[in-house]
């Protein structure tokens, strides 16, 4: 199973949206508030130049790295097959 890190803000609607969806797809994720945590939005923008959020890395398996900027439910669907 893939490894899916969810970088957000409690006050972004696109990010509730996000996390609704991967819930109601009973899927694992680790949730960074970038708002609480300035190093985790540092790494956020360092990795993938993005200041905004959400921003979704999965990593798949044999350690092949997707980042996704937005709430891009198709890509999502897609690379987790579901």
């Amino acid at each position: 199973m893939a490894k899916i890190t969810v970088y957000s803000t409690p006050t972004c609607g696109y990010c509730t949206m996000l996390k609704d969806f991967l819930n109601s797809k009973k899927v694992d994720f680790t949730e960074i508030d970038v708002a609480a945590d300035q190093e985790a939005a540092k790494k956020m923008v360092e990795k993938t130049g993005q200041m905004g959020v959400p921003v979704s890395i999965i990593e798949l398996e044999g350690g092949k790295e997707e980042v996704i900027i937005g709430f891009d439910q198709a890509k999502i669907i897609e690379l987790l097959e579901l």
